[in-house]
């Protein structure tokens, strides 16, 4: 007879996710996440609090690394880097939104391929250097953003850096899914070698990248409608008050 299932440490979830909602100190809300899911499962307080200090001990590292680059990028936009980013992009003329973000796709799917999945990212390239050209190649061609437009570009920066990093993992045959993948498969008395899972993560990152590429051209000729504007950022209808 099968012995029942103690749902009860699921309990930890919902006060993460009430305190997320809430907007607790995060550090807060998973300790005491922590706590309710020990006990729930009947552990001990003090074998809770062992589990909690072992876990820190073996992560101590971990805010330094994370900091680290963080202080670095700081430091480079204090002395004017997304202001050379925006200058460099606004100099190539032929340059949009669209064509810019497609490029970064390739690039990020390629090197996630090949395991290079640090080379991107929000902190250090979404934010300081691809959302800045973004900008700048909008507003070379429309001039000056209003609000809502802006974040929408600044979206589709979030965006595209998200989508290439998902789909070109998926390719890299060290990547920590192919490993589950591989071992749930070998659980279920089916041998597949991970090469193999790989290459059949191919042609779905190249759907994602052609899918994603439309919406980019997509979201040139939004602008294009949203803005009325030519290339030049006058008003598309200036050439005709003379007429």
């Amino acid at each position: 007879m099968e012995s029942a299932v103690n749902l009860w440490p699921l309990l930890g979830v919902g006060v993460i996710v009430i305190g997320f909602v809430l907007r607790f100190n995060p550090m807060l809300v998973v300790a005491l996440a922590a706590i309710v899911t020990g006990l729930t499962a009947s552990m001990p307080l003090m074998q809770i609090f062992t589990a909690i200090g072992t876990a820190f001990v073996k992560a101590r590292n971990l805010p330094l690394i994370i900091l680290l680059p963080l202080a670095v990028i700081g430091l480079l936009e204090r002395h004017g880097l997304r202001e050379h980013a925006q200058a460099w992009i606004s100099r190539i003329a032929s340059a949009t939104v669209g064509r810019l973000l497609i490029v970064y796709l390739a690039v990020r799917e390629l090197t996630a391929a090949v395991g290079l999945t640090s080379l991107g990212g929000h902190p250090q390239m979404v934010r300081p250097l691809l959302a800045p050209m973004a900008e700048g190649a909008a507003e070379n061609r429309f001039g000056h953003l209003p609000e809502p437009v802006r974040q929408r570009v600044l979206a589709f920066c979030a965006a595209t850096d998200n989508v290439g990093l998902f789909f070109g993992e998926d390719i890299f045959v060290a990547f920590g899914a192919i490993a589950l993948m591989h071992t749930f498969l070998l659980s279920s008395n089916i041998d597949v070698e991970p090469l193999h899972i790989a290459v059949w993560g191919i042609p779905t990152a190249i759907c994602a990248f052609l899918i994603h590429a439309v919406r980019l051209k997509r979201l040139d000729s939004w602008l294009e409608r949203e803005l009325g504007k030519t290339p030049s950022g006058t008003p598309a209808t200036a050439g005709k008050v003379g007429e």
